[in-house]
């Protein structure tokens, strides 16, 4: 019912398709008004030269009334039509109510001027094909709500029929109209009506179409330039507006920032309260950075990171500002605003690198809570300049053997025996020298590279293995440290399995480290991960326990063989009376759970004896050795520094 109601012309239009609608009827105007404006020209000049012809100047009168004034009227509102109809496409006139009341106008006029004619024709014995005529130039031309076609229509044929029902036919002489005149004005009828219908369907179907093109259209080009959540601009924006910022001449150089703005502990806010209270609360901030900084250049970056490109003037005192407004929407979670500030130098235009040097610098304020904003300076240059090198050149480090395996030992709290050993990546580089993990793993990690370090590692331990066996020189279980990037980027599980086979090492030469930070992300794959390590026979050890805050929760709910209590416990030792009954306490916990005890951090003999005194199984710290290189470590258990246990000496 809905469908037909619809098709009837019973719906309220949308803007878009009345305004089609119109710019369809003035489109058709123009030609109905020209052709009607040719023909009534042509029919008053054959009338004039018919009456001076056969010189009826006599009968002038008769003709002014019953043709010249039908005739100029029509042709009179023809240029009205044409003249409002142009007007209008070319955005003359706008103003819809002159458009309406004209198009009224001219129908009326064509369907009174058909029925005054074919009226005249009809008395004479003619047909009444002038009236046909009008009635599809009206409305068939023109495009109107079929319900209202039917009113005009049904009005003006019964109109019309009810006059020549009462002349007398002049071939019969019989007062009203046959039944062929009856049933062919009837068909006519019923055509004029199914073809307003079509139209009426056949143009709103196709206005509706152009609708939807144009909505997805203008979805697509806002979506170009604003962010789909928060409503503000985008990144594509961003970039194409700054480079031009840039490059105008006008522009002061020397008095714009880059501002990069973080939610410190927004994803603790999102795991507490969920993702809708957290688009909530990234919306209204992003609207907070917006209004602070007007007639600026302000853009979400991703997640929960944002870009300001300003002028440098109060840009501190409206961060200090924005700080403290951000942090009266926090609820139990604690929210910081971090902002890195980069000022460009000279001709700098590269708008992608001066975001990244603003996101560098408030990266380095990260955990710092007492920093709200860090200005890119020379020590940060420095800093950057070591990331690039890093991410640029990993691949060339492990290709030339710059990245060297570390071991440093465990050893038996009972006799102080290695009975394992920790690899750890060491970076010899020709231009820096030796860089130490933390100068490269978390930026590894932060470009998703991490997995070609840890794969290399693996494969340089399962060959010193097998170097170690040939050579019957010593060698011990090693743990290996893994990422939780590397379960993500690659198959870590597949690809040590396949080079420890390939170097045929013991499973139970391989252990596997995964540090407790990385359960609390809630990826599928890592559970699984774990499962696989577990079934393929590798042990699974839980490192830095104690560091989160969720340690009793993965312990519930994952298998490891070995505990690897933080170093931090251990920090403190001798000032702290807590330390020693949590660390009993957690070596405790490990044996009612079936596993073994490690603690990391170890530096003088009294932390030694204690963590022997409460049953902790292992131990490591540089109170045994650093990590050496295995050559080094080979001494060391030559010279008799380090004691192998029996089951490793060869």
């Amino acid at each position: 019912m809905k469908a037909v109601l619809r098709s009837l012309g019973f719906e309220k239009h949308s803007n878009y398709v009345r305004d089609y609608f119109d710019n369809t009827n003035m489109k058709s105007s123009i030609y109905m008004s020209v052709v009607v404006i040719v023909l009534e020209i042509w029919m008053i000049i054959r009338l004039t030269l018919t009456i001076i012809r056969e010189n009826l100047q006599s009968n002038l009168k008769h003709f002014f009334e019953k043709y010249y004034s039908n005739y100029g009227i029509l042709l009179f509102m023809a240029c009205v039509m044409l003249f409002c109809a142009v007007r209008y496409l070319k955005g003359k006139s706008k103003r819809r109510s002159v458009i309406l009341i004209t198009k009224w106008v001219f129908m009326i006029t064509c369907i009174y001027f058909g029925i005054k004619v074919s009226l005249n024709d009809y008395a004479k014995g003619e047909q009444f094909l002038t009236f046909l005529t009008m009635e599809l130039f009206a409305l068939c031309l023109l495009t109107w709500r079929p319900f209202t076609a039917f009113i005009i229509s049904g009005s003006s044929f019964l109109y019309f029929y009810s006059c020549i029902d009462k002349m007398v036919a002049i071939n019969t002489g019989e007062v009203g109209a046959t039944v062929a005149t009856k049933i062919n004005f009837f068909s006519m009828w019923l055509s004029t009506m199914m073809i307003c219908i079509a139209s009426y369907n056949r143009i709103r179907a196709q206005a509706l179409k152009d609708e939807n093109l144009q909505e997805i259209n203008t979805y697509l080009s806002k979506l170009s330039v604003e962010d789909e959540l928060t409503g503000i601009h985008n990144m594509f924006y961003f970039r194409n507006e700054a480079e031009k910022l840039l490059n105008y001449i006008t522009t002061d150089k020397e008095n714009i920032v880059f501002l990069f703005f973080d939610i410190e502990n927004f994803k603790s806010y999102n795991e507490k309260y969920g993702f809708h209270a957290g688009n909530e609360l990234l919306i209204k901030i992003a609207h907070m950075i917006d209004d602070a900084f007007k007639s600026s250049l302000v853009s979400r970056f991703s997640d929960d990171h944002f870009v300001v490109l300003t002028s440098y003037d109060r840009v501190q005192k409206i961060i200090g500002q924005l700080s403290g407004e951000i942090k009266k929407l926090q609820k139990e979670v604690c929210l910081e605003l971090k902002c890195g500030a980069y000022r460009p130098h000279g001709e700098e235009t590269d708008v992608s690198q001066a975001c990244d040097r603003a996101r560098f610098a408030c990266n380095s304020i990260k955990k710092h809570y007492d920093r709200t904003w860090r200005l890119y300076d020379k020590s940060l240059e420095d800093k950057f300049h070591l990331k690039q090198y890093i991410v640029n050149n990993i691949d060339t480090a492990i290709a030339n053997g710059y990245i060297k395996v570390y071991y440093q030992p465990i050893v038996l709290t009972g006799n102080a025996n290695i009975c394992g050993l920790e690899a750890l990546a060491r970076w010899q580089d020709p231009n820096y020298g030796l860089l130490s993990p933390a100068s490269f793993i978390e930026i590894l990690e932060e470009y998703r590279q991490i997995y070609k370090l840890d794969m290399y590692i693996i494969e340089s331990v399962c060959k010193d293995y097998r170097d170690s066996i040939d050579n019957h020189k010593p060698f011990a279980p090693v743990s290996l440290n893994f990422s939780r990037l590397d379960f993500e980027l690659c198959d870590i599980v597949g690809y040590l399995c396949a080079t420890v086979e390939k170097y045929n090492v013991p499973k139970d030469f391989i252990e596997v480290e995964i540090t407790e930070s990385a359960l609390t992300d809630q990826h599928e794959f890592l559970p699984n991960a774990i499962k696989k390590l577990n079934e393929f026979g590798y042990k699974v050890w839980l490192d830095d326990f104690g560091s989160g805050y969720s340690s009793l929760n993965v312990l519930k709910d994952f298998h490891f063989d070995v505990l690897k209590i933080d170093m931090k416990f251990l920090t403190g030792f001798n000032n702290n009376e807590k330390t020693r009954p949590i660390l009993e306490n957690i070596v405790n916990l490990t044996k009612m759970l079936k596993m073994l005890s490690l603690t990391e951090g170890v530096e003088t003999k009294e932390q030694f004896d204690f963590l022997g005194s409460i049953g902790c199984e292992r131990a490591q710290g540089y109170l045994f050795s650093k990590p050496v290189p295995i050559e080094i470590l080979r001494e060391k258990i030559e010279k008799g520094e380090l004691k192998m246990s029996d089951k490793y000496k060869s």
